[in-house]
């Protein structure tokens, strides 16, 4: 109302905008931004606050919606792809292998071992153990349902050179094939943004070319395999019966680990090993299905630290014994009771 208001009113005023100010510049010191995007049928989110501790170079590495975007279609992880969980949270309480285990654990020395068991039909799991290790030479069938997923998303069939490679890393456990796929893939980034798709929560892709010392759990396996064997997958049934023949053939002299339980010579599986360079110690992994007494498991047996191949193997099919025998003789005393 006054053109000209007095100065004390004006001192006020021009105090009470600096507080004002100074509020608004609390408030967005805190602000946080979030991206959501859907590509693929898959949703990535994007995350990143603009503190005040935060230079505007580290601001500007913040990954914008569309790089997000073409790396999710190119079959890369988010540039902020969640940490493994610490421990998966199972929905229903799994049965305890480790009284059944103890006499093979009693051999152990410095080795550390974990056992993760599902029965199909009822859903029931059984585990040991849920440290994560070395996936050596298993995570080739990671890999595989990897480029299957991105082949799938692209519309396409793998070419002839990729089911090649494919052939060869599964069946013979080729290391070639599997650089030559692990780069085709995207390596880490490509493995991690498909495991979010498969359900895995604690797989995490080895550093560049080093795919062998991809970091896992028993329990993620058991996941992978449910992804590869069970209906519920975003696998096609196509790209699942394609992995499920291939670990079904792989060679003779590679069919030994989780085979030992089975009874009815239909196991399908995939075997790593890997010696450390540093400790000169054996990574030894087996993962598949099996039958046993005409029911239907899907295992996992993940060891480190054995002092040579040969010991490694004999420790994982005595553990397999010894845990299918156990996990059975419970769900038969479940189901008569």
């Amino acid at each position: 109302m006054h053109e000209n208001p007095p100065v004390r009113r004006r001192g006020r005023s021009r105090r009470e905008q600096r507080r004002r100010r100074r509020a608004r510049r609390r408030r967005m010191t805190w602000a946080v931004t979030s991206v959501v995007i859907l590509v693929g049928g898959a949703t990535y989110a994007v995350t990143w606050s603009d503190s005040g501790g935060s230079s505007a170079a580290d601001r500007a590495k913040a990954p914008s919606p569309t790089a997000v975007s073409a790396r999710a279609k190119a079959g890369g992880a988010p540039a902020d792809a969640p940490k493994p969980l610490p421990s998966p949270t199972p929905s229903q309480k799994s049965f305890d292998l480790g009284p059944a285990l103890a006499p093979v654990t009693a051999l152990f020395g410095d080795n550390r071992m974990s056992v993760a068991m599902l029965d199909v039909e009822s859903g029931a799991m059984a585990t040991y153990g849920h440290d994560a290790f070395d996936t050596a030479s298993v995570v080739k069938v990671d890999i595989l349902a990897t480029l299957l997923l991105q082949a799938q998303d692209q519309g396409r069939r793998l070419s002839t050179e990729e089911r090649a490679q494919s052939a060869a890393m599964i069946q013979k456990s080729d290391n070639d094939s599997t650089s030559a796929l692990w780069t085709r893939i995207g390596s880490a980034p490509g493995l991690d943004a498909a495991n979010e798709r498969l359900g895995l929560l604690q797989t995490r892709g080895g550093q560049g070319t080093v795919w062998g010392i991809t970091q896992t759990t028993a329990e993620d396996q058991i996941r992978l395999l449910q992804s590869v064997f069970g209906d519920k997958s975003p696998l096609s049934e196509a790209s699942r019966t394609y992995i499920q023949d291939l670990m079904l053939h792989v060679v003779g002299s590679q069919t030994w680990g989780v085979s030992a339980a089975s009874d009815s010579g239909t196991t399908a599986l995939k075997n790593g090993w890997l010696k450390r360079t540093q400790t000169k110690k054996w990574d030894v992994n087996s993962i598949g299905r099996i039958e046993h007494e005409g029911r239907v498991y899907l295992m996992a047996v993940l060891l480190n630290g054995c002092s040579t191949q040969e010991v490694g193997i004999s420790i994982v099919e005595q553990a397999s014994r010894a845990s299918v025998t156990a996990f059975s003789r419970k769900l038969g005393e479940t189901s008569a009771g």
